[in-house]
């Protein structure tokens, strides 16, 4: 794989999980918890992540073939699938979304008068939240979500050997590395940056995103004999 193609599967990863926009969620997600807790749930989320689009990477073709489906249709339907990711990143879509999908509030958290939580500041009487967002809302979907699955069976499937399905696989490594020192950071880059950098990062990707969502289109039409192959 040239280093054009591995820097293509990164960006596309990374674009696809958007660790930057995911730490103000985990950020929610884990309020009132105490530091050694958050980041358990940062390591367990990201390795379940890790293993479910480890998963689709290695058996994501071969369940392909087992049902019908051939790549080329598979490689557009997943471009339209990213495309539209994209639009929801765009017009802001896909953080109100996933904040809704992590919005319920932990067992046990009600607000004081004073607008605090019962526990203290750390949430629970030990530090410990009830409700443990790892699994879900965490790992899935937010990390592994249908488009990041999408993507790890069309990178590895455009990977013309194991050498070069271990550099789609490097990669993930690489971007859910982001995404754990991102968690770990998630108060901290909030206040950084703040809502407005934050949406603005997320537009920037999106237009990335939806070229590279065009481009999955365009091969799978070639596969085809549509169009001609640039």
């Amino acid at each position: 794989m040239s280093l054009e193609a591995a820097i293509t599967a990164f960006v596309t990863l990374f674009v696809v999980i958007d660790p930057i926009g995911l730490a103000p969620i985990f950020a929610a997600l884990t309020r009132g918890a105490s530091r050694a807790e958050r980041a358990r749930i940062a390591r367990s989320g990201v390795l379940i992540g890790f293993a479910i689009l480890i998963a689709f990477g290695l058996f994501g073709q071969s369940l392909l073939s087992a049902i019908g489906i051939g790549l080329p249709a598979f490689r557009i339907s997943g471009g339209i699938m990213l495309f539209l990711i994209a639009m929801e990143m765009l017009f802001e879509r896909r953080t109100e979304r996933r904040r809704r999908a992590g919005s319920t509030e932990p067992a046990g958290s009600a607000q004081q008068p004073d607008g605090g939580q019962e526990g203290g500041p750390e949430g629970g009487q030990d530090g410990r939240l009830e409700a443990d967002p790892t699994v879900f809302p965490l790992a899935t979907p937010l990390i592994a979500g249908p488009g990041a699955m999408a993507t790890m069976v069309l990178l590895s499937s455009n990977a013309a050997d194991w050498a070069e399905r271990g550099v789609v696989f490097a990669c993930l490594v690489l971007v859910l590395s982001c995404n754990y020192l991102l968690f770990r950071a998630a108060g901290g880059l909030e206040r950084l940056i703040g809502q407005t950098g934050i949406a603005v990062l997320t537009r920037l990707l999106g237009v990335l995103l939806g070229a590279l969502a065009v481009q999955f289109v365009l091969d799978g039409l070639a596969d085809f004999g549509f169009v001609a192959r640039g």
